[in-house]
């Protein structure tokens, strides 16, 4: 005679292959409640990606054929006649490098100017420490509007007005920018860079050597919110700006505008879509970084 134990160790197979079944049919259940989800989901991302694409089709089309009803949506071949317009009315090649410098130049200013406001800050001790940062912090109640006049003032007592340094100068210290930086490097052991000081490195050789690569992603993260606000500014530019020659894209585009019988919309909405360019490679390029980045700050108390 068989024992007991003989007999459950052959019942436990058969019983796992007709649990192992049992599962294989109710999982097809469980997949089927998960559709509405992704159809909502789907729903969404198709309503915030429609009015891009729009933009780029329609960047593509003759003037003429934009506002067409029922709208066309495949693209035309106008793109290469829409942006040799551009060329002709606002000189779109010096435009865009205009944009790309003051863009480029802003961005690199304050991530230095925040990497070394937020390293002080966070791993400093100093008398009026607590007040400046409370004070800094506070700047960013007040809107920039209320900034204009004064900032207007200073940059034409020092002669800057209508020059790339009345656009950079502005922006290279942003509160936010050193907030968050400050934050950032605050949960950094001090005991690493003690270890490094121990080694004989000085405060910039442990601040480029040791902080800036652990803080990588959270500089990629802080460079892409830099340049689009330095990429999409209008109202300083327009008003700091005498000369076409030094229009920025966002500026130049403007003046295009006029009443609906004279405004080539075909070659504005061209310059629109090239607009979106820049941000879009630099996104990509600082993908990995960016995404690393909104975690590691998302995680941190």
């Amino acid at each position: 005679m068989t024992s007991k134990s003989e007999t459950s160790k052959r019942e436990t197979p058969e019983r796992e292959t007709s649990k192992s079944q049992a599962s294989e049919r109710v999982n097809p259940l469980k997949r089927l409640r998960g559709w509405p989800l992704t159809f909502l989901l789907a729903g969404i991302t198709g309503l915030s990606i429609a009015p891009f694409y729009w933009l780029v089709v329609a960047s593509t089309r003759k003037d003429t054929e934009v506002f067409d009803w029922p709208p066309k949506l495949l693209p035309g071949g106008s793109l290469g006649e829409n942006l040799s317009h551009l060329e002709q009315k606002i000189g779109l090649l010096r435009v865009v490098g205009n944009s790309l410098l003051v863009a480029g130049v802003q961005t690199l200013g304050a991530l230095v100017v925040a990497l070394l406001a937020g390293y002080a800050f966070a791993k400093f001790r100093f008398r009026g420490r607590t007040l400046l940062f409370a004070l800094l912090f506070s700047t960013l109640v007040v809107p920039e509007q209320v900034t204009l006049v004064p900032l207007f003032k200073m940059m034409t007592n020092f002669g800057l007005l209508d020059t790339y340094q009345a656009l950079i100068l502005p922006g290279l210290c942003v509160p936010f920018a050193i907030f968050l930086m400050r934050q950032s490097l605050s949960s950094l052991p001090d005991e690493l860079l003690d270890a490094a000081r121990v080694d004989g490195a000085g405060e910039f050789r442990v601040l480029f050597s040791v902080v800036v690569p652990v803080m990588r992603p959270v500089l990629a993260a802080l460079s892409i919110f830099l340049f689009l606000g330095s990429w999409n500014q209008f109202v300083w530019p327009l008003i700091a700006l005498r000369s076409p020659a030094m229009h920025t894209l966002p500026v130049a585009l403007a003046t295009l505008h006029g009443n609906k019988s004279n405004t080539d919309y075909g070659a504005i909405l061209s310059g629109t879509a090239l607009s979106t360019l820049p941000m879009m490679v630099l996104f990509l390029v600082l993908q990995r970084q960016f995404i690393s980045g909104l975690l590691a700050g998302a995680t941190k108390g």
